[in-house]
């Protein structure tokens, strides 16, 4: 089955990729086989940034960044699929960093992070879509973000 089918069947639609504005770097780097795609952050389908906005256990719950996560996962793919035209050319996802923006206190970091891994899980399967991962909380994160998600996967060329 096509990553499009599999989309279809989920009930999801690729947003516009992450809408950046004259950043001194890439979005996604491609070395050989290997992506490597840069701090994602939530995004919305036309690829301007999600709210809500603020630290995770004070102003943003755990329910609402583990959506922000999953909508960064969406994100990622949609840079994926830019870069390299098909999401069907993912051969493995390889790493997962993820960053929490969190109160003071708060260390449920892990849950947060798996709104991202659930859905790479779910799209890709776990053949394709198992990857090692790092979930860290950050004291601050850009623009107020809950949430900011980087990774590296493998593609067939």
């Amino acid at each position: 089955m096509s990553i499009d089918d599999k989309f279809q069947d989920l009930g999801l639609v690729l947003p516009e990729p992450m809408k950046t504005a004259n950043l001194p770097f890439d979005l996604v780097r491609i070395d050989g086989q290997i992506l490597y795609l840069s701090g994602h952050v939530p995004t919305e389908l036309d690829g301007s940034m999600a709210k809500p906005l603020g630290k995770v256990g004070a102003e943003v719950t755990p329910e609402e960044a583990y959506e922000s996560a999953r909508k960064i996962a969406l994100g990622l793919f949609a840079s994926i699929n830019q870069a390299i035209g098909s999401l069907d050319r993912v051969q493995a996802w390889l790493k997962v960093f993820g960053m929490v923006n969190v109160a003071p206190g708060f260390n449920a970091i892990p849950p947060v992070i798996n709104g991202c891994s659930d859905l790479i899980l779910e799209v890709f399967g776990p053949d394709v879509g198992a990857h090692t991962r790092s979930a860290v909380g950050m004291a601050e994160l850009p623009f107020g973000v809950p949430v900011e998600i980087e990774a590296q996967v493998k593609i067939r060329l």
